[in-house]
């Protein structure tokens, strides 16, 4: 015992004046690596630099280019783009994808067309129907997905076709006319109303547009509930241990992503004039949507991204159809370049996704 003491002594004695630091790990930071952890850090920061990137090219190559009123159609061409956007945003944030967006938004336009001028129910109240449908679509996905655990990608595609295929049988392919909604249902075409400040006309839509995403991105950045939108992107297991009911999460997020799909079908009414069940957001708005949401820096993986990042994708692609037409360019080059775009979209984000590994 004695000796064990002495021993013990020893070493105590042997470690006077060690350090008592832990060991760590340091790793330079690096112009590049300060620069990948600042995307990574703030995500609409790369759609923002190659926005105003086209803007200034454009700029040069037309004169007429920054004009108020090619801006203003710039913006009414992203319209119902931009809100199908913050449907299809919400649900990638969750590392989740909805095909059947565009589906959604046609079947409620018909939907709110049809009562009105079939049933005779007041457009205010079809409209009201119709916001109700297109949230209940949205919600039969979450429930799908959320409560089946089947993908989401197989889910919303055939729930696409099944939509697409009730909006046909139900509208029986017939159109019902401008001129016919303006007499009888002018309701129906409100976001089609515009100001015209100094002859230049800006249309209600527009407006809608930028107020839901200011309000989504308030709501994702700012709230509990959108945190947690975050969370299950991230890690859906972590979430669920953490507290989160990623289940009902899902069916929310899926279930608003319906009613900003029904807006969009009301938008249509009043971009459009007519309501036809033919409209071409049925079959391109699931594309244009995501081509927003990944031009927009938001993670097809999920967990990361943000609403105006979504937004400024949107005016990615309408500067670059509107600037390539202004200086004459043969439309086939803008989705070349779209598709570059979105190619290089991606391979951005795993380029700076490496910097939280």
């Amino acid at each position: 015992m004695a000796s064990d003491a002495k021993q013990a002594s020893s070493f105590e004695e042997g470690l006077k004046g060690a350090s008592q630091k832990v060991a760590e790990f340091q790793e330079e930071k690096t112009l590049v690596k300060k620069l990948q952890h600042w995307l990574h850090q703030t995500p609409s920061a790369v759609p923002m630099i190659v926005l105003v990137f086209a803007l200034v090219v454009f700029g040069f190559a037309s004169a007429n280019f920054f004009k108020a009123a090619t801006l203003s159609t710039i913006l009414q061409q992203i319209a119902i783009v931009g809100i199908l956007g913050c449907a299809q945003s919400i649900v990638i944030i969750t590392a989740g994808i909805d095909l059947s967006v565009g589906a959604i938004a046609v079947f409620s336009s018909v939907l709110m067309g049809q009562m009105t001028f079939r049933y005779g129910i007041p457009a205010e109240l079809s409209i009201a129907i119709g916001l109700v449908l297109g949230t209940a679509m949205g919600a039969f996905n979450g429930l799908l997905i959320a409560r089946m655990k089947l993908p989401p990608f197989i889910v919303t595609l055939g729930t696409w076709q099944i939509l697409l295929s009730a909006n046909f049988i139900f509208s029986k392919n017939e159109t019902i006319r401008s001129s016919d909604i303006a007499a009888q249902a002018p309701a129906l075409q409100l976001w089609g109303g515009a100001i015209q400040p100094g002859g230049v006309k800006i249309l209600y839509a527009v407006f809608l547009m930028i107020a839901l995403v200011a309000v989504m991105s308030y709501v994702l950045r700012q709230t509990a509930w959108g945190r947690h939108v975050y969370a299950v992107g991230d890690d859906a297991e972590a979430a669920e241990l953490a507290g989160v009911n990623t289940r009902k999460m899902l069916i929310q997020v899926y279930a608003l992503a319906g009613f900003f799909c029904a807006i969009a079908g009301w938008v249509m009414i009043g971009r459009f004039g007519s309501v036809s069940p033919t409209a071409s957001t049925g079959q391109l708005g699931n594309i244009q949507s995501i081509t927003a949401v990944v031009i927009g820096g938001i993670s097809l993986f999920g967990g990361r991204g943000s609403i105006v990042g979504m937004f400024f994708g949107a005016l990615i692609v309408g500067v670059f159809e509107m600037g390539l037409r202004l200086i004459g360019t043969d439309p086939q080059w803008t989705f070349f370049l779209i598709g570059a775009l979105i190619i290089f979209a991606v391979a951005v984000d795993q380029w700076i996704r490496k910097a939280s590994a």
